[in-house]
């Protein structure tokens, strides 16, 4: 009887562990399935992609306009060994003439001859003037490193378009530099003291953005801009056909020679006489003008008369002697 039961119950569970292996492996195929799908649907997405980026890339070599807008600002983030590592700001520390920490600056940011190039030599300048004034406050290394790669940040958002960008620039420049001052980690570091802050805003403003425009004018292509307009609803003028004896007329003209007296003198030309409708309107226009200036020349001679008379009788007044009143002289004669 036990024999029969356990057997059965060894049944059923072995009828069920098949059952629930049976359903895993469904799941399992329809999970493939999903993700077939969704690599299939990926390489299409990638696809689209591409091909929108290189019709987008080709209708900007075909239209010589379309670069000329810029790119959107990156969003401002820590740049604290973004382009002078440690490694190089030991080199440059090493340094102890202008010279020579010249040559390891132009090694260091991949300059090719500045004394041929005239946009090396300038960004070259650029940086070694940075780095005077970093020593010059005692910055640290990873105070330099900062304050050199938010310059080369800010100059690459200026000769990113060749039209005029100061504000967004300086927007710029201005939330990188917060990112160094504020302790907000991921966002922004506690690297600069306000003091240091303000002192290096104070240096890019005077330096970089006083010569702003010349920056923009070396490191960018020059653009020119020309106007056409057409107004809508006028017809183009329509040039007749000249015939044939106009032709030899004006070429009898051109052969003949002109003497100097008759180039001195002038011919005028006489004044057209004036439609009938304007010379009406002006001579009323003159007629109510005329009015006008009538009844004010009137008016006014009228108020100058008022006041004429009532200065006379304060005149007349001030003119009579003066008398005393009766009461007053009885009581004297008393």
């Amino acid at each position: 009887m036990l024999n029969r039961k356990t057997s059965h119950f060894l049944g059923m569970r072995v009828q069920s562990e098949l059952e629930h292996l049976s359903e895993l492996r469904r799941e399992a195929g329809k999970d493939r399935i999903s993700v077939r799908g969704s690599a299939a649907r990926t390489r299409a997405s990638v696809r689209t992609q591409s091909t929108a980026a290189a019709a987008a890339a080709a209708k900007a070599d075909e239209d010589p306009g379309a670069n000329l807008f810029p790119p959107p600002l990156p969003r401002p983030r820590i740049c604290m060994w973004k382009y002078l590592d440690i490694h190089s700001m030991h080199q440059l520390e090493k340094t102890t003439s202008a010279e020579e920490m010249r040559q390891v600056l132009a090694e260091l940011l991949e300059l090719g001859c500045p004394e041929q190039n005239l946009r090396d030599a300038i960004t070259l300048d650029l940086f070694c003037h940075a780095l005077i004034f970093c020593r010059q406050q005692g910055f640290s290394l990873e105070q330099t490193s900062a304050a050199c790669a938010l310059l080369q940040d800010l100059h690459k958002a200026c000769i990113a378009t060749p039209l005029g960008n100061v504000e967004e620039c300086y927007h710029y420049f201005t939330s990188v530099l917060f990112c160094h001052g504020v302790r907000r980690p991921p966002f922004s570091i506690d690297l600069f003291k306000e003091e240091q802050l303000l002192a290096l805003e104070d240096y890019v403003v005077n330096t970089y953005f006083r010569h702003f425009k010349l920056y923009k004018y070396v490191f960018t292509p020059q653009v020119r801009l020309d106007l056409s307009l057409t107004y809508m609803g006028l017809q183009s003028p329509k040039l007749w056909p000249e015939s044939e004896t106009e032709k030899e007329e004006s070429k009898e003209v051109e052969e003949q020679a002109v003497t100097p007296q008759e180039e001195e003198l002038e011919t005028v030309a006489p004044p057209e006489p004036e439609p009938s409708h304007v010379h009406i309107l002006r001579a009323y226009i003159k007629t109510q003008m005329n009015k006008e200036l009538e009844e004010l020349q009137r008016l006014v001679e009228e108020q100058l008369k008022v006041s004429e008379e009532r200065l006379s009788s304060k005149l007349t007044a001030l003119e009579r002697p003066f008398q005393l009143p009766p009461g007053k002289g009885k009581s004297k004669t008393k």
